[in-house]
């Protein structure tokens, strides 16, 4: 994978997911809307064909852009995007406190 396709967002009201696609394989990040001030990511899946590339990666930080220009709130409850943001400071001002 030379250059990254872009990630696609699909709100379906409750629930969403954020989409990466390339050479018939597909990346996904679920979500929950918690009211309108929050989400909860759920769950990552990204197919073997795209480990070590910064599918995953990309898939959070598309979440935390989305929330910082919408106003919203994440947490993270599943394992990967939890890490992502331990990794992560930059992002603590989208995280919801504890």
């Amino acid at each position: 994978m030379s250059e990254m396709q872009p990630i696609t967002a699909e709100d379906n009201g409750s629930k969403g997911r954020y989409v990466y696609r390339a050479d018939g394989h597909e990346a996904e990040m679920t979500f929950s809307k918690v009211g309108t001030s929050q989400i909860i990511i759920d769950h990552t899946e990204v197919p073997e064909a795209f480990r070590g590339q910064g599918v995953g990666v990309a898939l959070v930080a598309r979440a935390v852009e989305d929330a910082r220009q919408s106003g919203v709130k994440i947490r993270p409850l599943c394992p990967f995007a939890a890490a992502q943001f331990r990794r992560h400071a930059e992002w603590h001002d989208v995280l919801v406190e504890r």
